[in-house]
């Protein structure tokens, strides 16, 4: 029988890491930077919504953890080179990247406005392709990182649509093609990309969309697990690709969705 050894390393052990976690305010993010705190690292924790990422910052340093708020539109390069460059300047380097940041305003297709299609695709795929590239150059000079993308099951081919979302499965679909061609390139520098798959996620932003209960309830019929998944069931699976645990995994596209697309 194996006896417990207390000097084991722990799993998923992120201590002295610094990671970054955009769209951090609430839900999938700031469950996020929790658990990444929990495990370590050093996270700064951001988003359009100062107020909310201050708040997380506050609930880090409840548990000992160390973090920072910063305010950050990852839509605009100004605002993505100053997270960046704060980040560094601050801790030093950069281990990890979550882009979690993202909207989803249901509207038809017929009706839908160029500028909303537009202001979907900024923020959740150009913001992605922004902040990536900005941390992968300071990834570069060390060698190392983790890059970890949420996309969702809406990402076309192998997912699934969703009705009054062309914009947002469009986006979510270029999230995963662009991280397997990030993963790819920046492979021979040990920087690893991956993405997580959400499904139908309790988070704040879902339970206040303009969803139907008709709309909700259709939703949930097929998954097997007939539940809505919580925000740290994603943040299991994004400390896993964060750390060490995930070393041989990049260009992977991880599925938490209780078994939709199984279904």
């Amino acid at each position: 029988m194996f006896g417990f050894n207390k000097t084991m390393p722990k799993f998923c052990d992120l201590k002295g890491k610094v990671a970054i976690v955009t769209g951090a305010a609430k839900g999938m993010g700031k469950a996020d930077s929790i658990k990444l705190a929990e495990a370590g690292a050093k996270v700064v924790v951001s988003d359009i919504d100062i107020a909310g990422c201050q708040l997380v910052v506050e609930e880090i340093k409840k548990l000992r953890g160390e973090a920072i708020a910063m305010r950050c539109d990852a839509s605009k390069k100004s605002d993505v080179e100053v997270v960046v460059a704060e980040t560094v300047k601050k801790f030093g380097k950069i281990d990890i990247l979550v882009n979690n940041a993202g909207i989803f305003p249901f509207e038809p297709f017929l009706t839908m406005p160029e500028a909303n299609f537009e202001k979907v695709i900024d923020i959740n795929l150009k913001g992605y392709f922004l902040m990536a590239q900005a941390c992968a150059k300071e990834m570069v000079k060390q060698k190392s990182g983790s890059i970890v993308n949420i996309s969702s099951i809406a990402m076309g081919q192998v997912g699934v649509g969703f009705a009054g979302l062309t914009h947002y499965c469009a986006s979510k679909g270029g999230i995963t093609a662009m991280s397997e061609a990030m993963a790819l390139e920046l492979a021979p520098f040990n920087i690893r990309v991956n993405c997580i798959a959400p499904g139908a996620i309790a988070t704040p932003g879902a339970t206040n969309t303009s969803m139907t209960k008709e709309q909700n309830d259709a939703m949930l019929a097929p998954i097997p697990m007939k539940r809505q998944g919580k925000s740290e069931e994603i943040a299991n699976a994004v400390l896993f690709l964060a750390s060490d645990e995930s070393s041989y995994m990049t260009g992977s596209v991880m599925v938490v969705d209780g078994g939709w697309i199984a279904g």
